[in-house]
Parts: C-alpha cells; sequence; structure tokens
C-alpha cells in the first residue's frame, strides 16, 4: 500500500464532512490483557522507533509534532540504551540550536514542546546552553501577570511538563506557581474539564450547547484528552511531591484514566470521539497510545488500582500492536493533524504522523515498567 508521509503543518477545515473512518481491518478478537514481557515490548519499540529514523534522514523542525516524536525516541532511549536514538536526538537538537520556534518572546504552547526534548538532553549531557532559551522563554511568561495562553487542551501537554521540570532544575517554586495559574486558567475559568465525566473538552467551541456529534452527543476528542493525559504524567513524574498542587494533578489524571477504562473498545483502542461511539467509530492510535501511557503511569504510581488497570493498558498496548503496527515497524491508524474527530479522515492503516509515533514510543517505555 501506498504510504501518505506526514506534514508537519497542514490548514483544518473546522467542519469537515463526517466520512468512514477507517478502511477495512481484519479483526482477530479482543486483544489479550496481560502485560507482554519486557522484551516484547523494547522489540515493539525499536521496529516502531527504527523504521521512523531510517525513512527520515532530515530530523525535521522543532515544532510541536516532530518535538513529541523526540519525546517518545527519548524514552525509547531511556528503554533501551540504544545510543543511536540519543545521537539522533541530539543531532536535531544541535540544528536548531535548542532554539525556541518563533523566539523566545513566543507565549505559544505549541513552541515550548521542545524544551522536553531538550531537557532530556541535558539530563543525559548537562550544559547550561542547552537550556539557555528554553529557561528565558518561560521566564518571560513567569514575570508577566498574563495567564490566559493556554486555550485548548493540547497545550496541557507541550508546556505543563517544560514549567513543571525548569521549575525543579533551578529550583524556582515561581514556575510551579506560574504553570498552575495557566492551567487553573484552561481547566475552569475556560471550563474545558467536564467534572462530571472527567474528560476535557479540546477548545471552548466544543463546550456544551455548542458543537456536537452528527448524533447529538457531546465532542470529546479522544487526542485531545490524550494530550490532557500525558501532559498530568509527565508533570506529575517533575513535580516533588509535596508541592502544592501534585494532589489536584492526581486527582484530576486518576479521573480521566477511570473515565476511560468503561469506554475502551474491544479490540483495545479509543474512538476519536469519546461522547460518542457511533461518530466515526474505529481504530484510532494517537490517542490510545497516550491513554496507554497514561494509564500504565497511573498503575506504576498507584493512582489506580493494579489488579484492574493493568488490563486496560495492556489491552490498549496489544491492541495497537496487532492492528496498527505494520512487519516492519510501521505506525498506523494515526489521526493525523486537527482539532476534532472530522479531522484528517479517513483514518486508515496507511495514516501516520510523528507525534503519533511519539506516543506509541512513550506508552512503550511506561509499560515496559509494568513488565516481568
Amino acid at each position: 500500500m501506498r504510504r501518505r508521509q506526514f506534514l508537519t503543518l497542514g490548514t483544518v477545515a473546522l467542519a469537515a464532512p463526517a466520512l468512514p473512518s477507517v478502511t477495512s481491518t481484519a479483526y482477530a478478537g479482543p486483544p489479550s490483557d496481560v502485560v507482554p514481557s519486557r522484551a516484547q515490548i523494547i522489540a515493539l519499540v525499536r521496529r516502531v522507533a527504527d523504521l521512523w529514523i531510517a525513512g527520515h534522514a532530515d530530523s525535521g523542525d522543532n515544532g510541536w509534532a516532530r518535538a513529541t516524536f523526540f519525546s517518545g525516541l527519548m524514552a525509547a532511549y531511556r528503554l533501551t540504551g540504544e545510543k543511536r536514538y540519543l545521537d539522533y536526538t541530539r543531532s536535531w537538537a544541535e540544528k536548531h540550536r535548542y532554539g525556541i520556534r518563533e523566539g523566545v518572546q513566543t507565549r505559544h504552547a505549541d513552541n515550548h514542546n521542545a524544551i522536553q526534548a531538550y531537557l532530556d538532553l541535558y539530563d543525559v549531557e548537562p550544559s547550561p546552553d542547552k537550556l539557555t532559551a528554553a529557561t528565558e522563554t518561560l521566564r518571560r511568561m513567569v514575570n508577566s501577570t498574563k495567564v490566559d495562553d493556554w486555550w485548548w487542551d493540547d497545550a496541557l501537554h507541550m508546556a505543563m511538563p517544560p514549567f513543571a521540570r525548569i521549575g525543579r532544575l533551578r529550583n524556582d517554586p515561581a514556575y510551579w506557581s506560574k504553570l498552575y495559574q495557566l492551567y487553573n486558567d484552561t481547566k475552569r475559568r475556560r471550563g474545558l474539564w467536564a467534572p462530571s465525566s472527567g474528560l476535557w473538552y479540546r477548545d471552548d467551541r466544543f463546550l456544551p450547547g455548542k458543537i456536537v456529534s452528527p448524533n447529538g452527543k457531546p465532542v470529546l476528542w479522544s487526542r485531545g484528552n490524550g494530550w490532557v493525559a500525558a501532559g498530568h504524567a509527565k508533570t506529575l513524574q517533575a513535580l516533588p511531591s509535596g508541592q502544592a498542587n501534585v494532589a489536584e494533578y492526581k486527582s484530576t489524571l486518576t479521573q480521566l484514566v477511570s473515565a476511560l477504562r468503561p469506554i475502551q473498545r474491544t479490540d483495545g483502542f479509543w474512538n476519536v470521539n469519546l461522547g460518542d461511539p457511533d461518530h466515526l467509530p474505529g481504530p484510532e492510535t494517537s490517542g490510545t497510545a497516550f491513554f496507554c501511557y497514561a494509564t500504565a503511569y497511573a498503575v506504576r504510581t498507584g493512582l489506580v488500582p493494579s489488579a484492574t488497570y493493568r488490563a486496560t493498558a495492556a489491552k490498549a498496548w496489544n491492541g495497537m500492536v496487532a492492528t496498527a503496527v505494520h512487519p516492519d515497524g510501521f505506525l498506523g491508524y494515526v489521526q493525523k493533524v486537527g482539532d476534532r474527530p472530522e479531522s484528517s479522515q479517513p483514518v486508515t492503516y496507511d495514516s501516520t504522523a510523528d507525534f503519533g509515533v511519539g506516543a506509541f514510543l512513550l506508552a512503550g517505555a511506561e509499560l515496559a515498567a509494568l513488565a516481568s
């Protein structure tokens, strides 16, 4: 089959027509709910990472999509110790001089996503110059009174972890205070969090009474919730356990992970609209991978019961491996750039994107911590 390569940026239609979500795929029954062995997980992580690198001699830009891939690749490096992954990431960061897209004056969360990979490189090979631009761009926000920059839920993944990690590295709680102010504006003032369900709206266009599915049900975009889940998990890994807002971050992630379990598909995936199983149904990898990652993290850290949620993470991983991973390591069924279920449809066996690969690598690295 011809593979459509991911475009870094694209124009997203605001009202795309409802199209079939998938091409045909063989359904072999429900995936196993047993976590594979560590060796099996590592083998799949390597296969997917190696195929992507082999096909991308140009490491790409430092925008949010490619930065998400490199965050995943550094997780794969920590899991496998494969030096090629470190070298490829270092080469990408050096090409961009550890800089910030649109310059240090930017307040846009997408431009701050690359800081996560820069910090991963710093952790391996500490050097102050790696974080000069990263620290400056966040410092400017810390010193500002503006708190309404994160108007869409993706922003929580892109920028929460950098604020948490830079604050810890500098031992400066001001970064954590600013993080919470920005987060609270997204969550409560904008109302993107639905406390009744624990799920999140992508942005205020999808709030109750506004955009709904063709069946009149809420639009709770899968990958949007995946960004939120991963952002919380990464932030919690960075913050000291006694930091003032940790309890809320834990509670919010627990509610989200708990809401996901009863709506997981029998094939291990989640639909592109978590609020309507009949709206463009079919396997989708990017949201599923982030949910696998966040659920495995929640199990490992005791936020949710292992006896129940370990199986949820395992089914997600095993479903992706059985349905979305091609024999050569190509990762399919990734919904490309968008902001809603209708974006970049149809989602097929040959649909992929760098951020989806990054999410899969993150999921594998976290799930491996639960493996024997």
